[in-house]
């Protein structure tokens, strides 16, 4: 009875954490590297060798997904993504894919497939960005939104929808 006891107590223990951890957590504006002030100092390589500022994003809403060309929800809603910046691109809308790879996949991937939006190479410490914007469990596919003023508006982790879009669009 005592190590049922014990095991019932470990037990909601682990849940509460669980579910601490998985809930939404406010953003913090300011601090160390990775929150979304931080964000806009950094600057990615593009799969072709050029050098993308994310300073030069402020301005328009943005719309950030962290991808990679292994992950089978991320190339799924690339599709989805390109669409939706072809038709947003005239009401000032951004997307930006940020890939979690390795340049050599993501250049080849794209010759395959090509997006009319930018990518860029976060690399594996993509995944620590990721969670630094509120990806808690670390996974791909990781979507952000941002307004014009570079302020963090919703986070998605999973496959994005064509409700998801809709919302962020008038969310900014």
């Amino acid at each position: 009875m005592l190590y049922g006891g014990v095991a019932a107590a470990a037990g909601l223990v682990g849940a509460g954490v669980a579910w601490w951890k998985f809930q939404p957590h406010e953003v913090a504006t300011t601090g160390p590297a990775g929150t979304p002030d931080s964000f806009w100092g950094l600057s990615f390589d593009t799969p072709q060798g050029q050098l993308l500022v994310m300073k030069d994003f402020v301005g328009k809403p943005l719309l950030v997904n962290f991808w990679a060309t292994w992950c089978p929800p991320c190339v799924e809603e690339l599709p989805l993504l390109d669409r939706f910046y072809q038709e947003n691109k005239s009401k000032n809308w951004q997307v930006l894919g940020l890939a979690v790879d390795q340049s050599s996949a993501v250049h080849a991937w794209l010759q395959r497939k090509p997006l009319s939006f930018p990518v860029a190479m976060a690399g594996l410490s993509g995944i620590e960005l990721s969670k630094s914007l509120g990806n808690l469990a670390g996974v791909l596919p990781f979507s952000v939104v941002f307004d014009a003023s570079g302020r963090l508006l919703h986070r998605k982790s999973g496959k994005v929808s064509p409700e998801d879009l809709a919302q962020w669009v008038r969310l900014a």
